[in-house]
């Protein structure tokens, strides 16, 4: 359930809904609004990967994850609401904006690092693939459940209701686009209401009854002594600098294709919102399978086959622009009042962003299973939070590195390049990784 609280965040705020009207609409430029969002999620990306580790470490000290958890849900929650004041021509609003942003997305990233640490004691290693793949399977439900809300709420006549002209449901006003900033205030109330289950029952450690300060520092002297012997977990290591390469790719890659495609198609809510739904209906029994793949062949394997997927997806929309296809072929672009995904460039982009569906799920879900066969369990959370370290250490390069050649090149398609070198390094380097015979 935790799965299915957060992941409308990913889904409707920061790839398929909330994003593209933000560069599109909030900022009015495409390009620049691309840069505004690279910089953006760069910045809270290097935060999360500064305090990671220690706060994991702290939390092995402590015992418990909960109160964590419990703490950085509010956080979330509170940045999203502020994603309201999001209305264009209201830039004195702007800093409050990207300030909801900056919070929402580091306290995302750490509600998933304490989440992901309460994992290893809930199943055993032979199944524990099963459960994370299940568990991510149902936020890709929750994050479809939340786009559909999204569509029948700001274009109701998809489903056969008439209103006046200007108005969505709700009551909410059109041209000041109140349909796409609700969606902030609304992901807040899903997050605080669906979380509740896994407060209520799902198990944690108990804790350590000693003084914060006593186990803060505890905490953050097993980060030092660990960085000093790291040579003993080697094998862990190098796991982590492959995921580090490679899952920065997909991030990339998933923050940045509904901007891609808002940009290049003009695609708006209804477009996107139905796009984001076929991605989602596509990756819950991918993922689900993905859990069982990942028990039958391994955590490594796994991963291995959803960076194909995913790169393959990558390079298929690389190939595409409005009036292109696979490089080449010249298709004639989307005509003016034409109806859905009639173009071929929007239907070849449609086919290839598919791939990424089928990849991405599994990708995520075998790499934090991994993670729980290769960690001593005395340990788990310490090595979640370099795990969460490796997986922002350099998350902020890839948004940096588009960000800054969008600006230098004056084009959005330099970014599907970026991320095929990530994912193609982050293959290789995974080569190396030695995944524990099970019993």
């Amino acid at each position: 359930m935790f799965d299915w609280a957060n992941q409308p965040y990913f889904t409707v705020i920061t790839t398929f809904i909330f994003a593209p009207y933000f560069t599109a609409k909030v900022i009015g430029d495409p390009v620049e609004g691309q840069s505004l969002w690279g910089f953006t999620m760069a910045f809270s990306a290097a935060v999360v990967a500064l305090g990671a580790p220690f706060l994991g470490a702290i939390a092995d000290a402590g015992g418990r994850r909960k109160p964590w958890l419990f703490a950085f849900q509010i956080l979330l929650a509170f940045g999203c609401a502020l994603l309201w004041l999001a209305q264009p021509g209201q830039l004195q609003l702007l800093p409050l904006v990207i300030l909801g942003l900056v919070l929402a997305n580091i306290a995302a990233e750490y509600s998933i690092m304490f989440n992901n640490a309460l994992l290893p004691a809930l199943e055993t290693p032979r199944h524990v693939g099963r459960l994370s793949g299940i568990g991510w399977g149902l936020g890709y439900a929750g994050g479809l459940i939340a786009l559909f809300a999204v569509l029948i709420v700001s274009q109701p006549e998809l489903i056969g209701i008439k209103l006046p002209e200007g108005e969505a449901l709700l009551g909410l006003k059109r041209d000041s686009f109140e349909a796409e900033r609700i969606i902030g205030p609304v992901a807040a109330l899903w997050v605080a209401l669906f979380v509740l289950p896994m407060f209520l029952f799902t198990p944690d450690r108990p804790g350590a009854r000693l003084p914060f300060l006593a186990v803060a520092k505890a905490g953050i002297a097993q980060v030092f002594a660990t960085v000093r012997h790291m040579r003993d977990y080697g094998n862990l290591l190098r796991f982590l600098v492959a995921y580090m390469i490679y899952y920065d790719g997909l991030v990339a890659v998933i923050g940045f294709g509904g901007i891609y495609a808002a940009g290049i198609f003009g695609w708006g809510t209804t477009e996107l919102g139905i796009f984001g739904i076929a991605l989602n209906v596509i990756a819950i029994p991918a993922v689900i399978a993905g859990g069982w793949l990942d028990d039958r062949i391994g955590s490594k394997r796994a991963v291995q086959w959803s960076i194909g997927s995913v790169a393959l997806g990558t390079l298929g929309i690389l190939s595409i622009t409005a009036d292109t296809v696979f490089f080449v072929v010249d298709v004639a672009p989307r005509a003016a009042g034409a109806g859905l995904f009639s173009s071929t460039g929007e239907q070849a982009f449609f086919l290839c962003a598919l791939l990424l569906g089928l990849g991405m799920g599994p990708m995520q879900a075998a790499s934090r299973t991994l993670v729980a066969r290769l960690s001593p369990p005395q340990m788990v959370g310490e090595f979640y939070g370099l795990f969460s370290l490796s997986g922002r250490a350099t998350t902020f390069l890839a948004p940096l590195l588009i960000g800054i050649a969008t600006a230098l090149f004056d084009t959005q398609r330099i970014a599907a390049s970026i991320v095929l070198v990530f994912l193609a390094v982050g293959f290789v380097l995974l080569w190396n990784v030695k995944e524990p015979v099970r019993d």
